[in-house]
């Protein structure tokens, strides 16, 4: 069962489109978007319950609903947006920091593109990786262009949180095999999986936060807890590089990381947006 309140029934049916998604926030004033495949269409949705509500036009911008209702167990849940830039955070949270003190600004890295991954598909553990961990995270979407972004005008600039897991490998991270930058410890195919819905209208400076392996809680914390919250990660970035609608900030992980293998299943889930499920799989020889 869902750790914030989805009943086993519905939970067991979103796991076959590969997400749960959680309604314990205020649902009446929270949008869920999702993006998903059915058939050879691909489109966006507004998510009400089981069922989703296909729109049409620019989900930044003016869309209107169809009239065409899909089951969310007829469909392929797809990462929620097409970004054309993804960055992420390192040691953002207390939690996960220990004894190293706060950076005094948010510490950025890219991921790239090709890493996002779907809800429900596999995170593929590359040749030669021997450390691939799991990171539990909040995912800012920002919704307009920003630049130079004051905090109070980066709020405005977000459109809404999903969840998302920045896999990392730590040999190549931290190891006797670190590289230069983090290219491939943070950015190798599949390290980016993402979803499985856009919530809007959620208060996303006090959710839970809470990462399972194998249904065993690994990560567990409040994103209350962020060192620097997602107006300040938005604004900072704003500052030096162009943000545009659709591009992605994963906030950083709590607690501590484990070693994933082929065969295991790691959840992220964020309460009032869902659950981000994978599966583990070793990379074809």
């Amino acid at each position: 069962m869902s750790a914030f309140g989805s009943t086993r029934r519905d939970f067991l049916t979103s796991l076959a489109a590969g997400a749960v998604v959680s309604t314990t926030q205020a649902a009446e004033n929270v949008t869920r978007f999702v993006r998903f495949k059915k058939g050879s269409t691909t489109a966006h949705g507004i998510l009400d319950g089981q069922e989703i509500r296909e729109i049409q036009g620019d989900l930044f911008g003016k869309f209107r609903e169809t009239a065409s209702r899909h089951r969310l167990s007829d469909v392929k849940l797809l990462f929620p947006v097409q970004a054309a830039t993804v960055f992420a955070l390192a040691g953002n949270y207390r939690s996960h920091l220990g004894t190293r003190p706060p950076a005094a600004h948010p510490e950025i890295f890219y991921k790239p593109i090709t890493s996002l991954q779907h809800p429900g598909d596999a995170i593929v553990i590359p040749r030669d990786a021997t450390n691939v961990h799991f990171e539990g995270e909040l995912v800012v979407v920002v919704g307009k262009r920003a630049s130079r972004l004051s905090v109070d005008e980066a709020r405005d600039a977000i459109f809404g949180v999903t969840c998302g897991n920045d896999v990392s490998e730590r040999e190549w991270q931290n190891g006797a095999a670190k590289d230069v930058q983090w290219w491939r410890a943070k950015g190798a195919d599949t390290f980016g999986p993402l979803g499985p819905a856009i919530a809007r209208g959620l208060d996303y400076s006090k959710l839970n936060l809470q990462t399972r392996l194998n249904g065993k809680v690994m990560q567990k914390d409040s994103t209350s807890m962020l060192v620097h919250d997602c107006p300040t990660a938005l604004s900072f970035i704003s500052q030096f590089v162009t943000l545009m609608p659709g591009d992605l900030i994963y906030t950083g992980t709590p607690g501590t990381t484990a070693r994933m293998s082929p065969g295991d299943a790691v959840e992220v889930e964020i309460e009032g947006i869902g659950v981000l499920r994978n599966t583990i799989a070793a990379a074809r020889a």
